[in-house]
């Protein structure tokens, strides 16, 4: 190239220095910012891949913060429940001691049920104040709403949780098989006046203890029920003259279900003179009191639309199509002394707590957190609700420490039926939710930031060879401008 004015090596030292300049600037943003990319140009298809990654992060934290406020409110409600479960247990203590009430005083069993009323008061209390941001956790609010439901039929009906159809779920229930009690036959002597011959003593053995029961010689049959039921507090046992089969003494459990049973050891004694109704012994052996094993009751069998369920002698439990929930059957229907062997009720798509546990609305589940009031638990084949334990009620001590004792012992195992339903949804859901979540954020983060973020030592060792080349092409440019100088040195 021939000298001239027109300096093109100074032009194209100037393009290298800008684009040296904007590599260099460019670098200097990455390592103030931290990221390699910026801007959409920087790298169009890193930049969609990594503000895609950052939504997805996004949902996750919050997905994170609602399942650790669901953490924290069940936390709540099982504390709650908890001291529930301890003011029952005291109370069944208190009961327990009540059965036995030739070695209490009057005034021993009035100092038991005023505990009891203590105690019952404070379940109710603990019912409706527990909150959490202001939300009752326990009082029903969270309850899961049902109609239609036959009383006659349905008792105790709580569900646990429902599917996420915004329509209502018809729940036919059908009787396919019924519930028993367990039965043994004690005597089968034939008639009305026979009587025992000799002392007998017997153990009767049932679902609530063991009671030794001893008879004086001449004892009926109808005496012999009345000692045995005398004891039934103690053993879950009744006892029956059923007249309609040859005056048999029958004993049932009070109580259905496999459960229950009923079993009777003969001692001593047993000899049944069943011919005058007198206590002298006869020779008919066929009609003496006999040792009868184990005998057990028989659960009902009970489908829901169509599904098998499981059943324990009258309380029902159902989980099927998000649908979760438990009854007890009227005695009536569970034994099958109803015409219909169907009933039904409808589970409604609205109520509950709903909670979202993932980052998308197809992970909202909805659980159930009835009422633990204490004219709430109870019921069904326990002959009583646990309020009617207050005094003056139906199964207060005075009045049926039986029943009570049964009362308490269902509530209780109701209330921890639902703690552990609570429990077992914080557990396998909510953290389980937490710990998918924060791992799923691990691995998003880490996605992210080999596409986004900037490589330091990378960086820093590009910075160095653009600052060296900056430089270069500054002092380059010097060197370009001393063409002009040679053409003004040949024109002079």
């Amino acid at each position: 190239m021939g000298l001239t004015i027109t300096n093109t090596n100074t032009l194209n030292l100037l393009h290298i220095l800008n684009r040296n300049t904007a590599a260099q600037a460019n670098t200097l943003t990455q390592l103030s910012t931290g990221f390699r990319i910026n801007k959409g140009s920087d790298d169009p298809a890193g930049f969609i891949a990594a503000m895609s990654l950052s939504k997805e992060l996004t949902a996750i934290d919050a997905a994170l913060g609602n399942n650790q406020r669901t953490d924290s409110l069940l936390s709540v409600a099982d504390g709650a429940i908890g001291e529930v479960s301890s003011l029952l247990t005291e109370i069944e203590s208190l009961v327990a001691q009540s059965t036995s009430s030739s070695g209490l005083s009057a005034s021993e069993i009035a100092a038991n049920q005023a505990q009891i009323d203590n105690a019952l008061t404070a379940v109710d209390r603990i019912v409706n104040t527990t909150t959490f941001n202001g939300l009752r956790l326990l009082d029903g609010t969270n309850a899961i709403e049902t109609t239609s439901v036959d009383s006659n039929v349905i008792g105790s009906l709580k569900v646990y949780s429902r599917s996420q159809s915004t329509s209502d779920a018809s729940m036919t229930v059908t009787r396919a098989g019924s519930a028993a009690t367990a039965s043994a036959t004690l005597a089968t002597a034939p008639t009305t006046a026979a009587a025992t011959s000799g002392t007998t003593e017997l153990v009767i053995a049932g679902t609530l203890g063991t009671a030794t029961v001893t008879l004086a010689s001449g004892t009926t049959k109808a005496e012999i029920a009345t000692q045995i039921n005398a004891a039934k507090d103690q053993t879950g046992v009744s006892a029956v003259v059923n007249g309609g089969t040859g005056n048999t003494l029958q004993l049932n459990s009070t109580t259905y279900g496999q459960d229950a049973y009923v079993s009777v050891e003969v001692l001593s004694g047993g000899v049944i003179n069943g011919t005058y109704g007198t206590a002298t012994s006869d020779s008919n052996t066929a009609n003496d009191l006999k040792d009868s094993a184990k005998q057990l009751g028989t659960d009902a069998t009970i489908n829901i639309n169509g599904q098998s369920t499981g059943v324990d002698g009258l309380d029902v439990t159902f989980n099927s199509g998000g649908i979760s929930l438990e009854f007890s059957l009227s005695e009536d229907f569970g034994k099958g002394n109803t015409v219909s062997p169907n009933s039904s009720f409808t589970v409604k798509a609205n109520g509950g707590a709903t909670f979202q546990l993932g980052s998308t609305t197809s992970t909202r589940q909805t659980i159930g957190i009835d009422s633990l009031a204490t004219f709430r638990l109870g019921g069904g084949d326990a002959g009583a609700l646990l309020s009617e334990l207050k005094a003056g009620g139906a199964a207060d001590l005075r009045t049926d420490v039986a029943t009570a004792l049964k009362t308490v012992k269902k509530s209780i195992s109701q209330v921890a039926g639902i703690r552990g339903r609570i429990g077992g949804f914080q557990k396998y859901q909510v953290q389980a939710a937490i710990r998918n979540l924060e791992t799923t954020k691990v691995g998003l983060t880490d996605a992210r930031s080999a596409i986004r973020d900037t490589d330091y030592a990378t960086a820093t060792a590009r910075l160095n060879k653009e600052t060296v080349l900056t430089q270069t092409s500054i002092s380059l440019l010097g060197l370009a401008s001393q063409q002009a100088s040679l053409i003004l040195a040949l024109l002079g």
